[in-house]
């Protein structure tokens, strides 16, 4: 049976259209300049600048050195295999939920895209005072807890060219100092856990763990997130075990899916 034709809503709102179109254009086609895309769109050079900048502020796009737009973090999570994010988020929710219900802390599921990691689910625990649901937020690998732990999974080769300096010539603030990220991650490889203490953010702590495919590759990382002020060192332990323990099944229920 043919599929019907899609009908434009009755009231469409023209500035979303225009974005989605050229987020579009971004990620199937590689990049455009602000003139590209109000010619495209069949708009003023004024109001491109506005949309793409927007889409720069949500993540759906980059600037690079040449006033280039690019596809951004969110766009780019396409390229991780959306099928794979999908079925991750679905296979994790019921045990982010257990989590919450032992440690009623604010559980996450995180997967890294180059030098940016993202959270694909989030569970909010029930205490007043809590780490509200990071849901869709991009956040620096090198500055999350789980972001390190997937990023200690690469060989030196693969790390410099995640962190290559021609990709931060207009932001080498944002650079990472290569040679104390390298010393961290060997140290992340033998504990193989890690604990973030207000690195992402003033006042909240993390611990994460990551979940392997089942030849032992890391696809995400499993993350309790918490204030601060209820950060208590010697439940450490306590708290990598519950994650280990979640990982463990979360990979399980995966590979019973292929």
């Amino acid at each position: 049976m043919d599929k019907p034709l899609k009908t434009p809503p009755p009231y469409p709102i023209a500035s979303v259209d225009h974005a989605l179109r050229a987020a579009t254009i971004l990620q199937m086609e590689g990049g455009a300049t602000v003139s590209q895309i109000a010619e495209r769109l069949g708009v003023a050079r004024s109001t491109a600048h506005r949309l793409l900048a927007m889409l720069v502020y949500r993540d759906f796009a980059v600037q690079d050195e040449d006033r280039v737009y690019r596809a951004g973090p969110v766009l780019e999570l396409a390229a991780h295999s959306q099928s794979l994010v999908s079925r991750l988020r679905a296979a994790a929710l019921p045990h982010l939920h257990r989590v919450v219900d032992l440690l009623d802390e604010t559980t996450n599921l995180i997967v890294r895209t180059g030098d940016t990691t993202r959270f694909i689910a989030s569970v909010e625990c029930r205490q007043a005072l809590r780490v509200g649901s990071r849901e869709g937020m991009v956040f620096p690998a090198h500055r999350t807890t789980t972001g390190l732990l997937l990023l200690a999974e690469l060989t030196d080769e693969e790390l410099e060219e995640v962190y290559a300096p021609e990709r931060y010539r207009d932001r080498p603030a944002e650079r990472p100092d290569l040679a104390r990220l390298r010393t961290e991650l060997r140290r992340l490889r033998r504990n193989g856990f890690a604990v973030n203490k207000e690195r992402s953010e003033r006042g909240l702590v993390a611990v994460g763990v990551p979940v392997r495919d089942r030849d032992g590759t890391s696809l995400a990382g499993l993350s309790v997130s918490m204030p601060g002020v209820r950060y208590d060192p010697h439940r450490l332990q306590p708290l990598v075990a519950v994650l280990e323990t979640t990982a463990r099944a979360l990979e399980e229920d995966l590979a019973e899916q292929h």
